[in-house]
């Protein structure tokens, strides 16, 4: 299928579900506003997106103190399928749709995918509690949405590898949203927005299809721009002292060096394979 086709799919049940859509995000808009809808495909096209996904080998590993996984963005040397799933979610009726649902924000997807495509998460991977980077790429736009699709079959609570929002920051606790097959999770990015995915616990990988949008206009009247900013975990104590630091330090050097140190290497440069 192509992109258009995987849309119009998503719209309709995206449609289909718009009352419990709003009511989601409404309710928890105050805070880290976010909504999650199952069955979002065809369980049989769901299945070939996760059957295409790359091996292990065919991907960059990131591994940290912050976070441990493997993600893929040069989309033109993997399956065409999951070009098309990716770009689908940056289809113009889904982009409406959701402005609609954030009543009025004016978003942008981004053909790039910075920091967006495909992640991978396989026993004893993670990934610590952290604020995304504020901007896009150019440090033009704001970060606003978060695209998060599971297609991992027969995934359960207890295999870890599933989404945390931090509602009171990262000494709180989490809201935890099961990776389930087949599910879109939407949320909101800002200054408060903390999220994390906890240990996989299996030797099986957990899958994710990502896409961000952005705007020309942030969240809240007093965003204030920052780089991705990780903690640790309320039990880890030392760590986030280490992180803390960490983050200070690269958030010092962003207001000399406007666009990083070094440029991010996390976006789709199409036809150079």
């Amino acid at each position: 299928m192509n992109r258009k086709q995987i849309s119009n799919l998503i719209l309709e049940r995206l449609k289909s579900e718009q009352a419990s859509i709003t009511a989601q995000f409404d309710k928890s808009k105050s805070r880290i506003g976010y909504f999650y809808i199952d069955d979002l495909l065809p369980d049989d096209l769901a299945m070939q997106v996760y059957s295409v996904f790359p091996s292990h080998s065919e991907t960059v590993l990131k591994k940290s103190l912050k976070e441990y996984k493997h993600i893929a963005v040069q989309m033109d040397i993997y399956n065409p399928l999951l070009e098309e799933i990716i770009y689908a979610f940056q289809d113009e009726t889904i982009v409406s749709f959701l402005e609609e649902i954030c009543v009025g924000v004016d978003f942008q997807p981004d053909a790039q995918l910075y920091a967006g495509g495909l992640s991978m998460m396989s026993e004893g991977h993670f990934l610590n509690p952290h604020l995304d980077n504020s901007h896009d790429k150019e440090r033009q736009k704001w970060r606003m949405l978060n695209l998060l699709y599971y297609v991992s079959p027969n995934w359960v609570l207890e295999n870890g590898g599933n989404l945390e929002l931090w509602p009171d920051g990262p000494k709180g606790k989490p809201t935890t949203i099961l990776s389930k097959f087949n599910r879109l999770v939407v949320m909101a990015t800002h200054n408060q927005s903390w999220h994390s995915v906890n240990k996989v616990n299996i030797p099986k990988t957990r899958c994710c299809v990502s896409n961000y949008y952005f705007s020309e206009i942030p969240w809240f009247n007093d965003s204030k721009s920052h780089v991705t900013t990780f903690r640790g975990r309320p039990e880890e104590k030392l760590k986030d002292k280490v992180l803390k630091a960490d983050a200070f330090l690269r958030n010092q050097a962003r207001k000399f060096f406007k666009k990083g140190l070094i440029e991010n290497p996390h976006v789709y440069k199409k036809g150079e394979k």
